[in-house]
């Protein structure tokens, strides 16, 4: 698919827009303040595949914070701002690679611009986050409510403030609960402007819906080259954000990362309980973050043909599945077997294809 074409930017070592690859993001959910708990918990997101993250800054004590957790952790780390202009201006000073901002709610314009000074000196860029439940009053009185429209007014408005300061390290949101509100608000501001596009849908849900609501909104703006970060809004662990921006981007063939799971979607032909193996399968290789396929098929009418064309898999028959590797069977194993074997495999494979891009490098 073809992107669109945006400006580059970088939030601490990490390219934006231009070409680079789309950015998976999260956002912790800890009090910022208890660093200890902040740091463990992006630890586990780095783990996962989280290359940006966003932390909340309701205070100084949180503020503060930010240079302690920055010299524990190895991705760039945004602050969260809103209402205080003030602490959006001392998280930059303790170490912020970058800001979000809603620009319904930091304040005067002469404020924006104390903000965008500051983070001007330090190359820090600038998020302006636009929300559907927190745009400017006379914007709803206007349009009547949150329309996409709305939206990229809002948006506009505060891109021309920051040039006006001369900043332009900028990239944007615009997100609603509404899926269909968002998207409109996507085409329209990329018809508009080139900078980087932070693309998600706000308050998407829970693990599952949201799951389904966020993989089917970013998937269109995805596949019509819209977006450069993406960010699912789960309510759920943070870690499963992550995993799930991984798997949009996967499916769209966008970015590589971690073993893809093929599975057998079941019928009353198989013999072996495949769905129990493939969850185990799935759960037991999360952490190889080396791009495997993995195929775990139930009989022998789509096995053979799946596994062939896998780095492992197995077809499963009568209580006993066929082992293949790299395309060619090698063993035959009992059911209890399996995942064990699997697992072994996969991380030899691994481990090898490290090595090797370790040697070419």
């Amino acid at each position: 698919m073809e992107r669109k074409k945006t400006r580059r930017l970088y939030v601490g070592g990490v390219s934006v827009g231009g070409g680079a690859p789309v950015r998976v993001q999260s956002m912790t959910n800890t009090f910022t303040a208890d660093i200890d708990a902040t740091v463990e918990q992006i630890r586990r997101l780095e783990r996962a595949g989280c290359e940006i993250v966003r932390v909340s800054v309701p205070d100084e004590e949180s503020a503060r914070a930010i240079k302690e957790i920055k010299r524990r952790i190895s991705i760039p780390l945004i602050a969260d701002i809103h209402f205080n202009w003030r602490l959006a201006i001392e998280s930059v000073k303790y170490g912020a690679d970058g800001l979000r901002l809603n620009p319904g709610n930091i304040g005067s314009t002469e404020r924006v611009k104390e903000v965008v000074r500051c983070a001007s000196e330090r190359g820090v860029p600038i998020r302006i986050g636009v929300n559907s439940g927190s745009l400017e009053k006379e914007l709803l009185e206007k349009y009547g409510h949150p329309t996409p429209e709305a939206m990229v007014e809002s948006a506009l408005r505060h891109v021309r403030i920051l040039e006006d300061a001369g900043f332009q390290d900028i990239k944007i949101s615009l997100k609603a609960s509404d899926l269909w509100t968002t998207i409109k608000a996507y085409r329209l501001i990329s018809t508009k402007v080139d900078y980087p596009l932070h693309v998600g849908i706000t308050e998407a849900g829970t693990l599952f819906s949201g799951t389904v609501k966020s993989a089917t909104g970013i998937g269109i703006l995805l596949a019509e080259g819209i977006g450069d970060t993406i960010r699912v809004s789960l309510t759920a662990d943070p870690v499963e954000e992550v995993r799930v921006g991984w798997e949009i981007l996967k499916a769209l063939g966008l970015r590589k990362r971690g073993v893809n799971v093929i599975a057998c979607p079941t019928c009353g032909r198989i013999k072996i309980d495949c769905i129990e193996l493939a969850e185990r399968i799935e759960r037991e290789l999360s952490h190889i973050s080396t791009p495997l396929n993995v195929a775990v098929m139930g009989c022998v009418v789509n096995g053979p043909g799946e596994a062939a064309h896998a780095d492992v898999a197995i077809a499963g028959g009568n209580g006993v599945a066929m082992l293949y590797v790299g395309g060619r069977p090698v063993e035959k194993l009992r059911e209890d077997e399996v995942v064990e074997r699997v697992v072994k495999e996969v991380e030899r494979l691994s481990e090898s294809k490290e090595e090797a891009t370790f040697r070419a490098g």
